[in-house]
C-alpha cells in the first residue's frame, strides 16, 4: 500500500502581497465591479491575510486578477554543500591551534613573570648591576633596552612570540670579558642589547636624520 504524502504547507505572504491585492480590490472598486462595502470587507480580510490561498479567494472572481497571484511553490534553493574535510585534517588543525594558544599563555605567564624588568606598552631601559651575571627581563607590546657592564658580552635565552631580540656588538664576546645571560621573554614587543657607552638604534637613526637635515 503506498504512503500518503502529506500536503505542501500553505505559502505565506507579506504586506507586498497584501498591497497588490489591495490595488486590485481599489481598482474594481474604481470600474464599478465591486461596490464600496464589498470592497471595505475584502481590504479587511487582504490585510488580515497571512497565506496565498486567502488572497486568491479575494480576487479570484475580478477581471482583472489573471496571473497576479500565482498559488505555485516558490523553487528551493539548493543549499552549497560543505566540502568535506577529512578527520586527519581536522585534528591536526584543532591541535595545532590549541598548541598555539597554549603557548601564547605559557609565554604571556613567563613575561608577566619577568623577575628584573617588565615594559608593557612603552621602552624601558634595564641596566645590568656590575657583578651580576643573569638579568630576566619581559616585554609586552613595547621595547626593553638592556644595558650591560661595559667588561662584559652578552649570551641572550628565552622565547620572543611576534617579536624580536637585537643584539649586536654587545653579544661579540672579546678577551678578558665575562658573560651576561639576557633572558628575555617578550610577546608582540622587541628587545634590544647592548653595553654602557654603545649608542641605541634610534639614536643612530636621529644622527643620520640629523646629518642628513644638515646636508640639504
Amino acid at each position: 500500500m503506498d504512503a500518503v504524502e502529506p500536503p505542501l504547507p500553505e505559502i505565506r505572504v507579506g504586506d507586498k502581497e497584501r498591497r497588490e491585492v489591495d490595488s486590485l480590490l481599489q481598482a474594481a472598486h474604481g470600474d464599478g465591479v465591486l461596490t464600496l462595502t464589498e470592497y471595505d470587507e475584502r481590504a479587511a480580510k487582504c490585510w488580515a491575510a497571512r497565506t496565498r490561498s486567502e488572497l486568491d479567494v479575494l480576487i479570484r472572481d475580478l477581471p482583472n486578477a489573471t496571473g497576479v497571484l500565482a498559488a505555485q511553490q516558490p523553487a528551493a534553493v539548493a543549499k552549497p554543500a560543505r566540502p568535506v574535510v577529512p578527520m586527519r585534517q581536522r585534528l591536526g588543525a584543532g591541535v595545532l591551534g590549541l598548541a598555539v594558544i597554549a603557548g601564547v599563555v605559557f609565554a604571556g605567564t613567563r613575561v608577566v613573570g619577568a623577575a628584573d624588568g617588565l615594559t608593557i606598552f612603552g621602552d624601558r631601559p634595564v641596566v645590568v648591576a656590575p657583578g651580576d651575571d643573569r638579568v630576566e627581563v619581559g616585554t609586552l607590546f613595547g621595547e626593553t633596552t638592556v644595558i650591560i657592564p661595559p667588561d662584559t658580552y652578552a649570551r641572550t635565552e628565552g622565547v620572543t612570540i611576534f617579536g624580536s631580540t637585537h643584539c649586536d656588538l654587545a653579544c661579540t664576546p672579546a678577551a678578558g670579558q665575562r658573560e651576561v645571560v639576557v633572558d628575555a621573554k617578550g610577546m608582540f614587543g622587541s628587545f634590544d642589547v647592548m653595553r654602557q657607552g654603545e649608542p641605541r638604534p634610534q639614536d643612530n637613526d636621529r644622527d643620520r636624520d640629523r646629518d642628513r637635515d644638515d646636508d640639504d
